[in-house]
């Protein structure tokens, strides 16, 4: 087959436009479950603080008929305990020239916009790692930015180790001053060890329904011996044929939880168990554009947000750490 002498075909045309869809298709993992389920409650200084507390356990509280002894001593008091965390700020500079704010491009009106939106949800996935991850809180200094501190510093009464080895895993204070220690080496994740943290959590006075973790965990969850197998029944093999391969809720003796995959989360090893009416935000500026100073021929706004976590009592939630798959 040949083509015919000076027939014009596109490999040698002069002047095609170019086919360039007017829509750019971005995809990256945006969901933060747990930044999203904390509440907001505005602070007014860089560290704020609270109060916790917690009633003794009940006992055998039996006294005489007609006692009229005037020398009885008073009951001990159990005073609340006061925590703190530091706010730290997350920032992104946007810097765009007068001139590439100025041209035609396709998928997006304003170069400035476009690139200040993705920061902001950049923005959103930075502060879920850093509230997720094991670290203390720390005032900061010249040159050395604040730390609010991450769940596993906040985690302390209900908090079940699966590691072994010459350190097997061990606690914070439970009062973001230090983190937790991680064990030499992580094991895999057992059911037994989940229900171990909810009766701890639920004896506590919590009541969490949130399992929170990385999503190699969460299938490994689904993988336990009795998750799927009473599933599949011949009911699930009508057309169309599928099968059930997953665990998304969790029905303990204690309530009912959502198995939720956390894409954000800083550490595969980390399985919380959550009340998150127990978890909020101390925000000390909102997410906030600031136009910057002109400088020269272009535009610089500054994406900024400075907030702290606030552990409203940690025994509501608990923690199995040094889990693998």
């Amino acid at each position: 087959m040949a083509i015919p002498t000076n027939t014009s075909t596109t490999y040698s045309a002069i002047g095609i436009r170019e086919s360039l869809a007017n829509v750019i298709y971005a995809i990256a993992p945006l969901d933060t479950p747990f930044l999203s389920g904390c509440s907001k409650q505005s602070v007014d200084n860089t560290f704020f603080e609270w109060q916790t507390d917690t009633i003794a356990a009940g006992g055998a509280n039996r006294q005489l008929e007609g006692d009229g002894q005037d020398s009885t001593s008073a009951d001990a008091r159990e005073n609340p305990v006061r925590v703190g965390n530091y706010t730290q700020i997350s920032r992104y500079i946007i810097q765009t020239s007068g001139t590439n704010e100025a041209v035609d491009y396709a998928g997006r009106k304003s170069s400035q916009a476009y690139q200040l939106a993705k920061k902001a949800k950049r923005m959103k996935r930075d502060i879920e790692f850093m509230l997720t991850s094991n670290v203390a809180r720390n005032a900061g200094a010249t040159g050395t930015a604040r730390i609010t501190a991450g769940l596993p510093a906040w985690i302390a009464t209900n908090y079940h180790s699966l590691g072994s080895g010459v350190a097997t895993g061990a606690a914070s204070s439970g009062n973001g001053t230090n983190a937790a220690t991680d064990a030499t080496t992580d094991n895999s994740i057992t059911e037994a060890g989940i229900k171990i943290v909810i009766k701890e959590a639920y004896e506590s006075g919590g009541d969490p329904d949130v399992i929170m973790c990385k999503p190699d965990i969460k299938q490994a969850i689904s993988d336990l011996t009795q998750s799927v197998s009473s599933l599949k029944t011949a009911a699930d093999k009508v057309a169309p044929a599928h099968v059930v391969a997953a665990v998304d809720v969790y029905v303990s003796d204690f309530g009912t939880f959502k198995i939720l995959p956390n894409r954000n989360q800083a550490r595969s090893q980390d399985v919380y168990i959550l009340d998150m009416d127990h978890w909020a935000m101390g925000v000390l500026r909102d997410f906030k554009t600031v136009d910057l100073a002109v400088t020269g021929d272009s535009q610089r706004q500054m994406l900024v947000y400075e907030a702290g976590l606030m552990s409203k009592n940690e025994k509501s939630s608990g923690y199995l750490a040094n889990v693998t798959t």
